[in-house]
């Protein structure tokens, strides 16, 4: 595959949207731990594991490591089918479930909001195995 090919798959644009979307739960994460304890923990090498109390911090905190879960997956399975192709649209299709749910997942988190959370995780998760699918078959 030529530079110029890949250059134009809708892979890459959405490895970069991931990217926009892995800012968003940096800040989501960041801001509100900094408020609460304050900015020079946050510039600190936070040797002494202080966490924020709050429920917001708390849930950002651990959305965020959600994400970071299955992040390396869709990176990896967005780059190998912006590579080989994606013939069918089925790994396109896997790819948006994923982006997709991984955002609306956020405020559901944020809210508290319980099982539609999770079955919008297992929608990403679902678009994770499509991916994979149309790579192995």
């Amino acid at each position: 595959m030529d530079a110029a090919t890949l250059a134009v798959s809708p892979f890459v644009m959405l490895v970069a949207w991931s990217v926009v979307l892995l800012a968003v739960h940096i800040g989501l994460q960041s801001i509100p731990a900094t408020l609460e304890l304050g900015s020079a923990w946050n510039a600190s090498p936070r040797d002494e594991q202080k966490k924020p109390a709050g429920v917001f911090a708390g849930r950002a905190d651990r959305a965020f490591a959600n994400f970071r879960e299955t992040y390396p997956a869709f990176i990896g399975l967005a780059l190998s089918l912006a590579i080989v192709g994606d013939l069918t649209g089925w790994g396109l299709t896997g790819a948006w479930m994923w982006l997709v749910c991984r955002i609306v997942y956020i405020p559901l988190y944020l809210a508290g909001i319980p099982y539609v959370r999770s079955l919008v995780w297992l929608g990403s998760l679902a678009g994770l195995l499509v991916m994979t699918a149309v790579l192995i078959f």
